[in-house]
Parts: structure tokens; C-alpha cells; sequence
């Protein structure tokens, strides 16, 4: 079809649905918390008379098209009282609602409504979102409320070992996943080494997480994407609530800089574990610790723009005497401007920059090392309610990429370093998108779009070319893979394009409501992320480097299909949620035995493509009502890689047959449950079962100039032990909470109540006194038992 048969046809599509849209009004605005000001996200907008209904976005924005009458709208929110609101539409309408919580405590409110029957209709799936008033109940180790840790209890979704950092969906890798924050990318989510995340949960006003049928507007990622957006802050009144822990505290303001208008939100956390490492004095110039803040300010310029600025420091510093130290962290600043061109039009424009740092000072050697990865975002995406029963959504984005691997710097003039400066990387990834979302028949709704992505490799750079473009060689008299020798090299200069991909991107999802509280659902969606994370552990850490695509990294394409079964029971009292998914990835990369990582400057010599399929099975069963609520997850899945030879004299990874992949976890069981006892004591509990992680044991060993080296077999032909534990928590309010502004509660937790020593990891050593070989559990955890003070005011 030629550009201008298309122009004509996309013409006609909007002429039919305007004109369509015509003979009806149109009624919008923002749903918000009455008490603060603050929009609420999700917000479910119902006109029982049509049984049509909407949700706000991501901004608090509805928009609705009825036909002209007299109708009676219901406002219902999880948390928050309903509402019903009598409306006469003879023209088009913008009304704003403000709803108020079930209840004011710090307690977790109890469900008494059913808000699930507008997902039903919705073509959405593989899509989790979280509260974060039951995210705080859930017991966590040391008492820490924690993001991630949370979402850990839904189906699909699995760690990378205890203490380990990042999270795996759907038998992907950590770095698949998109992890944004107020629209910010995200590339180490994780303090301590993996033990805590970095999102402040007093800040956090919406967590979404998409395991597939994921939308156009997002990309990047081959995974997964979590979507966090901060509170605005509160344009009303001034507040402060925060919280006093075992190893941190936190703290959060929020109030109005113009009443009803403006608003700020600060907010800050700092950890003091490293206090408890100076109670001796060989240990006094030792430090762990992390600290992170969180900003937002927020002003309505009148009732068709409103501008935001937001932003994230946090940074984690580990030093041991001096002699070694470790500074780590990510910042993002975001400005965002929402603009109403009309009630059926809604458009944010974004500008964006993130950057991680890693830094490592070795004084011992004399040299200090610097490595990160920065980007410049800028987006722009629209909203457009064509009627009732067909939305668009659609917009462009442009992301400039710099990498740098690593700048060695020498600490002293005795220092034997010399400087250098790995070549700094740098890439241009533009893409635009279509989403549409219609209502086909009372009973189907479909959503369909498309996403064309490019991805332009620059310089300054200078490129390695190898014999036959293969930078690994196969030495077949030892059947091993050894790092090629450049034949050539080329110098490209700043922003000279070193290599191209593009790539369209489609995405399908298809709802057919069986009845009011019954539904079939099914999607596809291909995603291109064109990042690779160069990690030879199953889990990021701060020393994990993030490499563009070029010549000989591929960027990763998966493709994921899923088709799943959703019921409400009991008029919403339950629901039931069963999926079953495929997906593939092409161009996974994985590394030649013995590969250095670390300060290499061709990277490219110690890796190899393959690809990578998961399949499974996942089951989530919720009580939504009552004292007594929760879910039970439960996933069957299988994630494996394969690695074959490019020649048919290579052996490939593992003779080229399919395998584990470092994140297959065939069980997962996870049970979480709250219960409200009453309005002074709440408790909560989790279980997690999960099945042993793959691993690569030596099988044998043997003697090389009287050293004992071990012989590996195939990788990732074991695994770990079974993953356990159970958490408790109970939640004192004192009842002199009533009628005051300070409000308080304590919440003691046990983390790991039966002491399950699970194996991080296992180590094979010989005993210095027998010279028998042994094997040694790894553990990070036992029980930890732990108090919170959280407090508002």
C-alpha cells in the first residue's frame, strides 16, 4: 500500500469514527483524593444505565462519550468510599470528582465493593497492580518495606536468589525488564547488593507490572515492564509521615506551594547499618550504607495544563578501612507537561535524563575506577477518546544513549596505574507508535497497535573487524572457543553511525466476555530491546555493564503469546486468573567459558548468540472482601537457552542442545494473606516455595603441577536446593489515634519464621585437615525478627 492510499484510508477511519462520535457528548475530568488533591490512577468511571464505563490514565484523566440524556455515574476506587453522581448531558461536560479513603488509619482498609468487573471487558492481561497500602503490610526481612520484594509473591515473577538483586518474569533475564520510575528508566533497582530496592514506598503512588500484552507506548525491554509513578504531593494541606526501622529511616513531606494549585513532595531515606561496624576500633573506618531522595513539585496552571517536575538521587557506598570503596547509584530528573486540547484529547510531553554511576576506589592498588551508562528522553504521547467504544493512543520518543565502560584513573602519584579510558559508546533510539483499543460487540474488545523502532550504533568509537566477521574462533583441536584476533580496525567518529537496526513492533490483545463475571482473553506482542547487559551472574550487580547493539551484538527480538481464563466469583468476593504463555527470543547472548567481562574493550571476543524460549502455566486465585484477604499464585513454567555452533564442526554451548537458563524455575508457590482482626491489631503473612535455581557443579577434578582443578560439567545441569520461607507480621494501631492529627502504628515482623537456611549458593572446596573434597552452603539468612515505628502527620 502506498503512503498516499494509507493517508487516504487513515482519513476515512477517523472521519467514520468522528462523525460517529458526534452524535454523542462527551463527559471528562480527573478523579482525585479528596483529602490531598492528589489524582488517582485507575479509577474506575461507570455508567450502569449503558454499562459503559473507562479509567482514569496514568494522570488521573477520564473521558467518556454518551449518548444525550440523564444518567446516574459511579465512582469506585480500591480503598476509597464510592460514589454516585447524577448527570444531564446536553452538551459536552467536564466534571472533576473527589473521592475520600474507606478509611483514615494507617491500617489496610477492608474491600466491601466488587472493583473488578470493568477488567473483565478489558483486553488487558498479564498485567498485576499492586496497592501500596498492602504492599507496606507485607512482612519483609528487617522490617523494610520493599517494592520489589512484593511483587515477587505474583505469578510469573521469581527473584535470583535471596539478597540477589533485580527480579525475573516469565523466565527472562533481570536486565529484560523496563523498570521505570515517573517515567525515568531504572538500570540498577536494587540497594545493598541486591538486599533492598531503590523506591521509597511513602513516595510511591501506583505500581503496574505488564508480563506481557504489553501496550505500543512502551519498548526497549524483551521482558517486562514496571511502571511506578510518585505521589504528586499535597496541594491542600501540609503532611509529614515517615518511619523509624532497625538499619533505616525515612522520612516525606508534602504540601501546598499555591492552595489547591501547587504542590511539593520530599522525601528521604538513609540507612545506618554501618553504625554497628565502628563498636570496634579495627573496624572504625568501615561503612555500608545507602541514602536516597526523592522530589516532585507539581503546579496546575489552569484546568487544561498542569506542569510537573520530578526527580530521584540515591547512592550506595560500601567502604572497608579506606583501602577499598565502592560508590553506586542512580539520578533522573523528569519534566512533564500535560496539555487538554479538548475533552477528547489529552497529550503529556516528557523530558527526561537518567544516569547510573559506578564508581570503585582501590587504594590498596592506587587506582579508581568509573563506569555508567546516561540517557536524554524526550516523549510526547496522546490520549484520544474517538467514543465510548474506540481510544487511541499514540506518540513518539527519542532516546540519546552514553555508555562508558570504564575510566582507570591512577589515586597517586606512587600509583603504578597508568590512565586509561575505555571507548565511551554512544546510540540514538527513536520510535513511534499507534495503539487503538475498540469495543467490536458487547461481548469482544480488541486492542491492537504497532511500534516501529530504529536503533543507530555512533561513534566516537574504534571497531574491531575479524576474519570472517566472527570475533570468537572455534579451536577444534581443543573443542574450545578462544577470542579472535582483529584483522582491521576502524576509527568512527562523534555521532558517525557505526551500525543500524530497526524493527516493527506489533501488539494484539483480544478480550470475549462470556457473561458479566467471566471472560477469555488472548495476546501477542514482539518487542526489540536493543541494550545488552554484559553480567556473568544470574543477577545484576553495580559492576554490570550495559553495552549498545553494533556489529556483533544483536539486539534481542522476543515474541510472547498468551491466552488466559478470568472470573470474578461472588459478585467480586473472588476472582480467578489462569494464563498460559510462549515466548522466544532471538540473539540471547551468553559467553565462552573462562570470559573476562571486566575492563574488556572487545566484549564482542567472548560472546556468542543463541536464543531463548519460556513456556508456562500461571494461576492466581484473590479474596477480595472481608477481614480475611489475600491470593495464592502459583506458576509451572520451564525457561531454556541454546547456544549452537555456527559451523556444523562447532560444538556450541553445551553441544548446541537446549538448557537451563540461569532464571528457570520450574515450581513457584507464593500464598500472601492479610487479616484485620480489628481496628487495633492487623496481621499478615507470607510463604514462598520455589524450586532450586540452575547451577554448574564440578563432576570430577584433576592435578595440574600439584594444584587440584576442578572439571565442570554441563552448564547449568544442576541446581540449587528447594527456595523457602515463611514471614509473619502484626500490625499494632493504638486507639488513641481517633480524632488526632499524629498517627502511629508498630509493626513486628519475623522474617523466615522456621529458619530455612536457603543456599545462595554452594561452594566446592577441600578440607585444609582431611584433603576430602566438600561442598559449602552458602546462606544468607536465618530468622530475622524486626520492629518498625511508621508514623503521619
Amino acid at each position: 500500500m502506498s503512503a498516499k492510499k494509507l493517508y487516504t484510508f487513515l482519513i476515512v477511519i477517523f472521519s467514520v469514527f468522528n462523525a460517529y462520535s458526534q452524535e454523542k457528548f462527551t463527559l471528562s475530568g480527573t478523579v482525585s483524593d479528596s483529602k490531598n488533591n492528589e489524582t488517582l490512577i485507575g479509577v474506575n468511571v461507570f455508567i450502569p444505565a449503558l454499562k459503559i464505563g473507562t479509567t482514569t490514565n496514568e494522570y488521573g484523566f477520564y473521558s467518556i462519550a454518551v449518548p444525550k440524556g440523564e444518567y446516574q455515574i459511579e465512582i469506585s476506587y480500591v480503598g476509597y468510599q464510592s460514589i454516585q453522581q447524577n448527570i444531564t448531558l446536553n452538551q459536552n461536560i467536564k466534571t472533576n470528582f473527589s473521592i475520600s479513603e474507606s478509611g483514615h488509619e494507617l491500617q489496610e482498609v477492608i474491600i466491601t465493593d466488587n472493583r473488578n468487573k470493568i477488567n473483565i471487558k478489558s483486553p488487558e492481561m498479564s498485567v498485576n497492580r499492586l496497592s501500596i497500602t498492602a504492599i507496606k503490610k507485607m512482612p519483609v526481612v528487617l522490617g523494610e518495606v520493599d517494592v520489589l520484594k512484593s511483587i515477587l509473591l505474583l505469578p510469573g515473577v521469581t527473584n535470583a536468589g535471596e539478597g540477589a538483586s533485580g527480579f525475573n518474569v516469565r523466565g527472562g533475564g533481570a536486565d529484560q525488564n523496563l523498570i521505570l520510575l515517573d517515567e525515568a528508566t531504572i538500570f540498577n533497582s536494587s540497594h545493598v547488593f541486591g538486599f533492598f530496592s531503590v523506591f521509597n514506598p511513602d513516595a510511591v503512588k501506583d505500581l503496574k507490572l505488564y508480563k506481557g500484552g504489553i501496550p505500543a507506548r512502551y519498548g526497549g525491554r524483551a521482558s517486562s515492564v514496571l511502571d511506578i509513578y510518585q505521589k504528586d504531593g499535597s496541594s491542600k494541606d501540609f503532611h509529614m509521615n515517615g518511619g523509624i526501622g532497625l538499619i533505616s529511616s525515612r522520612l516525606l513531606a508534602e504540601g501546598p506551594i499555591v492552595k489547591d494549585k501547587g504542590s511539593f513532595l520530599i522525601g528521604g531515606r538513609a540507612s545506618y547499618a554501618h553504625l554497628f561496624l565502628k563498636f570496634s576500633e579495627e573496624d572504625k573506618d568501615n561503612a555500608a550504607y545507602f541514602y536516597d531522595l526523592n522530589t516532585k513539585l507539581s503546579y496546575k496552571i489552569n484546568d487544561n495544563n498542569s506542569l510537573y517536575l520530578s526527580g530521584y538521587f540515591g547512592r550506595d557506598v560500601f567502604s572497608l578501612n579506606k583501602s577499598f570503596t565502592n560508590i553506586y547509584g542512580n539520578s533522573t530528573l523528569n519534566l512533564r507537561w500535560n496539555h487538554l486540547y479538548s475533552s477528547k484529547l489529552f497529550s503529556n510531553l516528557s523530558l527526561i535524563y537518567s544516569d547510573y554511576y559506578y564508581g570503585l576506589d582501590l587504594d590498596l592498588v592506587g587506582f579508581q575506577w568509573d563506569s555508567g551508562i546516561k540517557n536524554y528522553n524526550i516523549k510526547y504521547d496522546f490520549k484520544h477518546y474517538i467514543s465510548d467504544k474506540f481510544k487511541l493512543n499514540y506518540g513518539l520518543n527519542g532516546i540519546y544513549y552514553e555508555f562508558n565502560p570504564g575510566t582507570i584513573k591512577p589515586t597517586g602519584t606512587d600509583s603504578g596505574i597508568n590512565p586509561d579510558q575505555l571507548d565511551k559508546k554512544y546510540a540514538f533510539e527513536p520510535s513511534v507508535y499507534l495503539d487503538a483499543e475498540s469495543q467490536i460487540s458487547k461481548k469482544i474488545t480488541l486492542s491492537y497497535g504497532l511500534r516501529y523502532s530504529l536503533f543507530y550504533r555512533l561513534g566516537a568509537s574504534t571497531i574491531n573487524y575479524y576474519d570472517n566477521n566472527q570475533a570468537v574462533v572455534f579451536n577444534s583441536d581443543m573443542q574450545i572457543y578462544e577470542k579472535g584476533t582483529p584483522t582491521s580496525t576502524k576509527y568512527f567518529g562523534k555521532n558517525k553511525m557505526i551500525q543500524s537496526y530497526n524493527n516493527f513492533e506489533p501488539r494484539f490483545a483480544v478480550s470475549y466476555q462470556l457473561n458479566d463475571d467471566q471472560a477469555i482473553k488472548a495476546s501477542y506482542n514482539r518487542m526489540a530491546q536493543y541494550l545488552q547487559l554484559i553480567s556473568n551472574t544470574s543477577s545484576p550487580t553495580p559492576l554490570d555493564v550495559w553495552m549498545p547493539s553494533d556489529n556483533y551484538i544483536k539486539p534481542q527480538i522476543a515474541d510472547q503469546v498468551a491466552i488466559g481464563y478470568f472470573r470474578n466469583i461472588k459478585n467480586g468476593a473472588y476472582s480467578l486468573e489462569v494464563e498460559t504463555y510462549y515466548k522466544e527470543i532471538q540473539n540471547r547472548l551468553d559467553y565462552i567459558d573462562g570470559a573476562d567481562l571486566i575492563a574488556n574493550n572487545a566484549v564482542e571476543q567472548v560472546i556468542l548468540n543463541g536464543q531463548m524460549r519460556a513456556y508456562g502455566l500461571e494461576i492466581m486465585v484473590k479474596k477480595n472482601e472481608g477481614k480475611f484477604n489475600g491470593w495464592i499464585s502459583y506458576t509451572l513454567s520451564k525457561s531454556e537457552q541454546q547456544t549452537p555452533g555456527r559451523t556444523p564442526e562447532e560444538i556450541g554451548i553445551n553441544y548446541g542442545q537446549w538448557y537451563s537458563s540461569a532464571y528457570d524455575k520450574t515450581h513457584n508457590l507464593a500464598i500472601t494473606s492479610a487479616y484485620n482482626l480489628n481496628e487495633k491489631w492487623s496481621f499478615g503473612a507470607n510463604f514462598t516455595l520455589q524450586s532450586g535455581q540452575p547451577v554448574t557443579y564440578p563432576n570430577g577434578q584433576y592435578e595440574y603441577l600439584g594444584i587440584t582443578v576442578p572439571s565442570y560439567g554441563l552448564r547449568n545441569e544442576n541446581r540449587l536446593p528447594a527456595y523457602h520461607h515463611l514471614d509473619v507480621s502484626a500490625t499494632l494501631t493504638p486507639r488513641k489515634n481517633k480524632g488526632r492529627n499524629w498517627k502511629s502504628e508498630w509493626v513486628f515482623s519475623i522474617y523466615n519464621l522456621y529458619n530455612r537456611m536457603n543456599a545462595a549458593s554452594i561452594n566446592f572446596r577441600q578440607n585444609v585437615d582431611t584433603g576430602a573434597n566438600e561442598a559449602v552452603r552458602v546462606s544468607i539468612f536465618g530468622v530475622v525478627p524486626a520492629v518498625s515505628y511508621n508514623f503521619k502527620f
